[in-house]
């Protein structure tokens, strides 16, 4: 095989030639000229030229037999990033086309945003929006991911975590879901190489030391095989492959074991020429040896969700030593070593029925990249989005029956409420039960594979709790019961938006009036693609969005406008009274460095106590208020160095505080009443308390005591936590 580091574009086009008799190669020339005439100054971390990476990049997706346009976007994908060049160029020099395809693959670099997360995020939203466009574009991104961790080497050691951590964590499971085996394996193993070095090292020298003792075991089964399959006249390849390194990992950490005690690191292949012979070629390898008990798995009657089929069977060989065995067609293989790719038509096909469709896909097997898209234009919040989009690709699944034997593939960890909406949104709305193999059962019980499900519905039903957002594990069910909520209680959310937007902005020190401002408004409803205020608040109060990014983005523009020069000024307004002698304490016990009497607020956001290492913010015309050093919103205030000031707690006199408390509990009788005993026994003061329980009978009771230090809450925390039924009790962030 030729080695990708040696690629030339004679070899791209070679490669291309091997899978269509008719090749464009005038057009792959010119990409490549205007790509050379383009990067021709630039490097890459190894020394070499910058060509290099994008044609590997388009040597990778030329072996994937892919059509000539996506050889071209492949070999400009760098082009629009990383030179002068534009987009207006590319559509007029290789068309729309051409230009759509590298344009998913450019990464957002001209738009302002509040974080760097939320930048990483709206980077991976725009590769999926063209990704549910044309597909092609994820398989060149995959390709040049491979590429950048081929040649990891050059970059500094944070970086390659960085990188590696990214891959493995989203790349290697996109490619998993896209059916992309090879290139899963390769990612996986490349980042397991950086991520953990020395379980690498161990794992492949573990591995090479009984190598050839384990290949003359195999070669003799596999011999044994061929001469019984030629028997019963069954046309066949059978082949012999080593387990990749993270997957030997894996099963290491799962089954915590030692390298020595993992017998099956290689597998076989047998690859027929028909379904009949899968199933004959099973019955033949299960009359030779012992299957072991539970490793056997039919993905050609039940496909995966990526499309890949194949009869994967566990067996005993000599001395009880187990052996790893995969059974499928050739075209079957096709799908399993190209995934999505082997599907495309090329010339002819255009992703989600766009243009004339020749592709040979069910119309339910991509159907996971439609509903990320649909969930992924409504979230906001970058952590969610993130964490959603990881439970989404990744490759952990659990096969579930309707009573009448349908099959639905749903997340592990996933319950009745998912596989009722996987059926059909309203089925979920009205869901008040369900019965799991006969027997009913609890809605929030997690489903194993093989259950039979039946969900129970009624027309009186009031629709979805809150509480099942917490439960369920799809992004399909999490979607239609967050689009039941915005449709229904849309007034509801609209004036709780309100509320949280105009105490982020009272938390900020910035009138109202002054911040909200057309000129302010405008780029923050043209960044989150709201129409209208209304929307907006509505998103807000949903918990699609968050007060803090909305007013974050306007600040974006507010700043500027307002050039914060006279800092010097605000700390004069700061001081009520200049002396030379020994700054006093304001009334909160909090010493302000340089400053006396100076007005002190404790931020809400996070409830300091004396105890906690805090930092100090200087406000606009409100003094100063004071963080906890580990509050998520100092993050954001420390861009604002020349407003940060030391502070520090004074133990002059005792001075009670307020606190929010949240605790989590099983809902039972005299649940409050002891909560209420037990503040009484640690001398806790109770100021307030509300409580609520859900139909799912989990009970969240959020009280306010005074305290006077971290030392006293903790030991009152300690003493709630112990309460019968109690879960979970957690200091609240406002």
């Amino acid at each position: 095989m030729l080695e990708h580091t040696d690629v030339t574009i004679q070899d791209v086009i070679a490669e291309k030639k091997k899978m269509s008799r008719k090749v464009d190669s005038k057009l792959i020339m010119k990409a490549y000229n205007y790509s050379v005439e383009k990067h021709k100054d630039q490097k890459r971390e190894s020394g070499e030229p910058y060509i290099v990476h994008p044609l590997q990049v388009a040597f990778t997706i030329a072996e994937m037999g892919l059509d000539e346009p996506t050889i071209v976007a492949a070999i400009l994908h760098d082009v629009v990033e990383d030179t002068d060049a534009t987009n207006e160029n590319i559509v007029n020099l290789f068309g729309q086309e051409v230009a759509d395809m590298v344009s998913g693959v450019t990464k957002l670099s001209n738009i302002q945003f509040a974080s760097v997360e939320e930048n990483q995020v709206e980077n991976y939203r725009k590769m999926f929006l063209a990704m549910g466009k044309d597909i092609r574009v994820i398989l060149i991104k995959l390709a040049d991911r491979l590429n950048n961790m081929r040649t990891l080497k050059y970059l500094k050691r944070e970086r390659q975590i960085a990188i590696a951590k990214e891959t493995m964590e989203l790349y290697a499971p996109l490619a998993n879901r896209l059916g992309l085996y090879n290139i899963k394996a390769e990612l996986d193993d490349l980042s397991f190489k950086y991520i953990y070095p020395e379980e690498y090292r161990e794992i492949v020298e573990g591995i090479n030391k009984k190598k050839d003792e384990r290949l003359k075991f195999l070669d003799k089964i596999m011999e044994q095989i061929r001469v019984e399959l030629k028997k019963h006249r069954i046309d066949a390849e059978v082949t012999g492959r080593a387990k990749h390194f993270y997957s030997i990992y894996k099963k290491m950490q799962r089954d915590n074991c030692t390298l020595d005690q993992i017998y099956d690191l290689f597998a076989m292949r047998i690859i027929v020429n028909s379904v009949k012979d899968c199933y004959a070629a099973l019955g033949i390898v299960h009359e030779l040896y012992n299957p072991m008990p539970g490793r056997f798995k039919d993905y050609i009657a039940v496909p995966k969700p990526n499309m890949y089929q194949s009869i994967h069977t566990t067996l005993l060989g000599e001395k009880g030593t187990p052996f790893e065995v995969q059974i499928r067609t050739w075209d079957m293989h096709k799908v399993a070593e190209f995934g999505i790719a082997a599907h495309w038509a090329y010339k002819e096909a255009n992703f989600l029925g766009i243009g004339k469709q020749n592709v040979k896909v069910k119309e339910d097997d991509l159907a996971w990249i439609r509903e990320s898209i649909e969930w992924q234009k409504e979230m906001q919040n970058p952590q969610e989005f993130l964490e959603t989009l990881k439970t989404e690709l990744f490759e952990d699944e659990v096969y579930i029956f309707t009573p009448k034997g349908a099959i639905k593939v749903l997340p592990k960890g996933s319950n009745a409420i998912d596989f009722a909406y996987s059926i059909h949104e309203q089925i979920g709305h009205h869901m008040v039960g369900c019965k799991i193999n006969g027997k009913m059962m609890p809605i929030i019980t997690t489903l194993q594979n093989g259950d039979i499900v039946e969900i129970i519905t009624s027309d009186n039903s009031k629709g979805p709790s809150m509480d099942w957002l917490k439960f369920v594990k799809s992004s399909q069910a999490r979607n239609k019961i967050n689009g039941w909520f915005k449709k229904e209680k849309k007034e509801e959310n609209i004036e709780k938006g309100k509320d949280l937007i105009e105490k982020e902005v009272k938390r900020i020190s910035i009138e109202f009036s002054d911040l909200f401002k057309p000129e302010y408004i405008k780029p923050m409803l043209d960044r989150y693609k709201y129409d209208n205020l209304n929307q907006m608040y509505a998103a807000v109060g949903f918990g699609a969005n968050t007060a803090t990014k909305v007013i974050a983005r306007m600040l974006i523009e507010y700043r500027k406008d307002h050039q914060e020069n006279n800092i010097e000024k605000e700390i004069e307004k700061l001081t009520v009274e200049k002396q030379n002698k020994k700054p006093k304490a304001s009334s909160n016990g909090i010493v302000v460095k340089g400053i006396d009497n100076c007005l002190v607020k404790l931020s809400r956001c996070c409830n300091p106590l004396p105890g906690d290492e805090i930092v100090g913010y200087i406000t606009k015309g409100r003094g100063v208020s004071v963080h906890r050093k580990d509050c998520p919103n100092v993050k954001e205030l420390l861009q604002e160095d020349n407003r940060m000031i030391d502070v520090a707690w004074v133990e002059e006199e005792k001075i009670s505080y307020k606190v929010d408390i949240e605790i989590s509990a099983n809902d039972r009788g005299n649940l409050l009443s002891d909560i209420i005993t037990t503040l009484n026994s640690v001398r806790a003061k109770l100021v307030g308390v509300n409580a609520k329980a859900s139909r799912d009978r989990i009970a969240v009771i959020d009280i306010t005591i005074e305290t006077q230090s971290v030392e006293e809450l903790n030991n009152i925390l300690k003493a709630l936590r112990k309460i019968d039924s109690v879960y979970d009790v957690k200091r609240k962030k406002i």
